[in-house]
């Protein structure tokens, strides 16, 4: 498929993605990026890949889990393209248990794990050590899940962005001429394109904010998943923690006390962060949905679309990377019904 030319517009993660499957699968590229690699959401802070809770299984639901069961060797692959790391790394997750309801649902979710997630992670009690590096948990126990992996937002983006330049893939920035059929991954400003060519509301932006902390986190830490918000350990000596999500705003690009009132929290939860310093803050706008948007653009030929990743992007990235190569260069269709795009 060498002769195949795709055009991707955006350079977050959807975009970098996909362009780097299609390169891989012998298409020549041209990635096309307005303002710069990670300039919406894909150049936050966080980098937190964790699993839906293995219940109530779906299509979408295995699409997530075998998105993270790929991700070690994805990542992989564009460091050794690249030659810069990325972050990554699978360190799994703790949670603190609050009461026994809670603990009576984590031993069920446990139960369905041993199933749903064929051997290949757990999903597990232990009681909690007193260790720094762990919340504090009313019942004495903590959920451990294997699955969750940690990955730098800004060293990811980066890397992938010279990988496809390794790979002879064209990264263009500002307006260029479009080239064999197109794939939109434009984050927030395309989910309102979307929307104003269907002609209802499919998606919308909603603001998040997050911060960096300088820590020596003991190597390999898990991350922490407390009180709604994930807390983790980078290679770079920082420890991300966000984020908000706010549906109203005056400005989509600053912080303000919201953010000082995660901070609070995240001390709370995990209180050896109490004296560490604050390095970096950021706010940006996320593509929110109901579900990933994947598919063809209705009623464009020719014209694909990958948006609405919102906070799982990082962690969804891979699976859907192939599965937009597939349905591009070869027509075939792996992308799960609920993320589906509506025919009109």
């Amino acid at each position: 498929m060498a002769s195949d030319e795709v055009t991707v517009r955006g350079g977050g993660i959807f975009g970098l993605a996909c362009a780097w499957e299609l390169a891989r699968c012998g298409a020549k590229v041209r990635l096309i990026e307005l303002a710069r690699i990670g300039a919406g959401a894909s150049g936050g802070l966080v980098g937190a890949l964790s699993p839906h809770v293995p219940e109530h299984w779906t299509a979408a639901k295995q699409f997530q889990l075998d998105s993270l069961l790929m991700a070690e060797n994805f990542w992989r692959a564009v460091e050794a393209a690249s030659g810069l790391p990325t972050g990554y790394g699978r360190v799994g997750r703790l949670q603190p248990l609050a009461d026994s309801a809670a603990l009576e649902r984590a031993e069920a979710r446990a139960r369905a794990a041993s199933h749903l997630w064929r051997g290949r992670a757990l999903w597990r009690l232990c009681p909690a050590t007193g260790a720094a590096w762990e919340p504090p948990s009313p019942t004495g126990l903590l959920i451990e899940d294997t699955l969750s992996a940690r990955l730098h937002p800004r060293l990811a983006t980066a890397a992938l962005a010279a990988a496809l330049r390794a790979t002879g893939a064209e990264i263009l920035f500002g307006e260029a001429e479009e080239r064999g059929p197109v794939l939109h991954a434009t984050g927030a400003a395309g989910l309102a394109d979307l929307s104003t060519a269907l002609g209802y509301e499919i998606g919308t932006a909603q603001k998040g904010q997050a911060l960096s902390l300088g820590f020596a986190a003991p190597e390999g830490a898990p991350q922490i998943y407390a009180d709604g918000l994930h807390i983790v350990a980078h290679v770079d000596g920082s420890i991300a923690i966000g984020s908000t999500s706010e549906r109203d705003w005056t400005d989509p690009a600053t912080t303000d006390a919201r953010l000082d009132h995660l901070h609070a929290r995240a001390v709370a939860a995990l209180p050896c962060l109490a004296d560490a310093p604050v390095i970096a803050r950021w706010a940006g706008l996320r593509p929110r949905a109901r579900q990933p948007l994947l598919g063809r653009w209705p009623g464009r030929p020719g014209h694909f679309i990958a948006n609405g990743g919102f906070k799982t992007g990082f962690g969804l990235a891979p699976a859907i990377a192939r599965a937009m190569a597939d349905l591009i260069l070869t027509g075939a269709d792996r992308i799960p019904p609920d993320f589906h795009l509506p025919e009109s």
